[in-house]
């Protein structure tokens, strides 16, 4: 504004210069039109003015472009360095979240392991053959980010397999999955946590098995739900299990699972997502 209105100032100031000079020779030219005249001159600021306030509306365009770019790339800089200090640090803390599953997992299956061995020698062998293929299987594949429905449920199958010599018929599966979901992601070892989390909760005995049931969703959910029989003595929890579920999910997308317990029964529902 301060510019455009210094370029109308000097156009009425140059007109004005022109008039006298215009003035000062009206009598070597002749007898003029005093009417012509201002017209002339009107038409002469007219013409100054539109002139310079376009020129000044150009210029002034211009500058706002030049800022309006630098302030987006500084912007978009700004986010970039955010967003590569942001994926640092989730990237360090799915490492961390990852390497408590080893821990976790030798715990409980070690502490069965040398219960079975001081009851059968021989079951505990085989517990402990199953446990190495297991546990194999777990090292190849706890350190990704994410794995298929399908290579989950295989690893769950051998799991069950280690859980049914450890309690018998103390516990009963019901698993019922859609085959259109076995190509989708999750977290590794998701449900062996979630399965494990039910055995070591809650009672397992012939008379009355734990129910836990496998099953999707119409919504791309995977449910575990199981019965709830608390035990008298609660077990020692390190508090990895559930957590560690949670907050891995945070890393994959805006889907979270969903927590639901009551007096009998406990259920998680985890999202199933289309890419890794």
């Amino acid at each position: 504004m301060t510019q455009s209105l210094l370029q109308i100032v000097g156009s009425i100031i140059f007109v004005i210069i022109l008039h006298l000079i215009f003035s000062q020779s009206r009598e070597s030219l002749g007898k003029i039109d005093y009417r012509e005249e201002i017209t002339f001159l009107g038409q002469w600021l007219a013409s100054n003015i539109g002139i310079s306030l376009i020129i000044s509306a150009i210029n002034t365009g211009d500058y706002l472009l030049e800022n309006w770019k630098k302030t987006a790339l500084e912007a978009t800089q700004h986010q970039l360095k955010a967003s590569e200090h942001k994926r640092a640090a989730m990237a360090a803390e799915l490492q961390t979240l990852k390497l408590q599953i080893d821990p976790h997992f030798i715990f409980n299956n070690l502490s069965v392991l040398s219960e079975l061995i001081l009851e059968d020698q021989q079951l505990g062998y085989e517990y402990a053959e199953s446990l190495a293929k297991v546990y194999r299987y777990l090292l190849i594949n706890s350190k990704q980010d994410s794995i298929t429905l399908e290579e989950e449920l295989q690893f769950l199958n051998s799991y069950i397999y280690l859980i049914t010599k450890r309690v018998g018929a103390g516990v009963k599966f019901d698993i019922s999955i859609n085959k259109e979901y076995s190509k989708l992601f999750l977290p590794p070892l998701a449900l062996q946590f979630l399965v494990e989390n039910a055995l070591k909760h809650n009672k397992t005995s012939k008379t009355n098995p734990l129910q836990i049931k496998i099953y999707t969703t119409d919504d791309q959910y995977l449910v575990v739900y199981n019965s709830l029989l608390p035990l008298i003595n609660k077990a020692y929890s390190a508090g990895f299990g559930i957590q560690n579920i949670l907050h891995r999910f945070e890393f994959l997308g805006d889907k979270q699972p969903v927590i639901q317990q009551t007096e009998k029964e406990f259920m998680a529902k985890i999202p199933l997502y289309e890419s890794q």
